[in-house]
């Protein structure tokens, strides 16, 4: 008894953990969580023993039962038969003969009695195993039911984190492509083309300027050479009156 309820002790306490709460307190919750599997797995096959053998003292038990039982019906059935050939022998007038299978009906009677007393001695003995083996049953399931949620579990915690990994895999990658913009490098020609326009353009300015002050050169001389002109008619008017 004391190793079933140490098992059901067992069982109690895997099936009541919370394992919510122990992966918030673990450093590493999927090494946690790998260590659970290992430790569920390992009792429920311990507990699967130990249930299967507690199950199998029950039908023992049960088969007991049923053996007594069936001695019960069998000491009565020839306790009657021996009764009724006692009576049968009596009425012919073989009182000796009658007495000796009364005896042997009462031979009988005690054997179904000695019978009748195991099959009420194992009553309450199988009634109890039968609610350890309910219970125990009952723990194993809800272990079970524990290990799939752990399964779950784990496998949820390695997934996200294998996401977690590929979304930091996939923002260092952004990252690098930032460094090593093409863009940049366009806006840095761009603007080296804009540099020359802007050289060329000024180039032409200047040689704008230039050919306007040699026109203006060329009109300052004209008009000298007008004066020039206007001048010496002038003498010559004067000198022919």
């Amino acid at each position: 008894m004391a190793e079933k309820q140490s098992i059901l002790g067992r069982i109690a306490q895997l099936a009541r953990a919370n394992v919510n709460a122990l992966i918030d307190q673990a450093e590493d919750p999927q090494k946690m969580l790998d260590q659970m599997v290992r430790d569920y797995t390992s009792n429920i096959a311990e507990a699967e023993r130990a249930v299967a053998q507690t199950i199998g003292n029950l039908r023992l038990a049960e088969q007991d039962r049923a053996e007594d039982e069936a001695a019960v019906r069998e000491w009565g059935g020839k306790a009657a038969a021996a009764s009724r050939k006692a009576d049968s022998l009596r009425a012919e007038g073989k009182d000796a003969e009658a007495d000796r299978f009364d005896e042997l009906a009462k031979v009988a009677l005690k054997r179904q009695i000695s019978f009748e007393q195991e099959v009420t001695a194992a009553g309450p003995q199988i009634a109890a195993q039968t609610e350890v083996v309910d219970k125990l049953k009952a723990g194993l399931t809800s272990m079970k039911q524990k290990l799939e949620e752990l399964k779950r579990k784990r496998d949820q915690l390695v997934a996200r984190q294998k996401a977690a990994e590929a979304q930091s895999r996939v923002q260092d990658a952004v990252g690098s492509l930032n460094v090593l913009d093409p863009t940049s490098e366009l806006s840095r020609f761009e603007e080296r083309v804009r540099r020359e326009e802007a050289r060329v353009a000024g180039q032409a300015e200047l040689q704008a300027d230039s050919l306007e002050a040699q026109f203006a050169s060329l009109e300052d001389d004209a008009a000298d050479l007008d004066v020039e002109a206007r001048l010496a008619a002038l003498k010559a008017g004067g000198s022919s009156s």
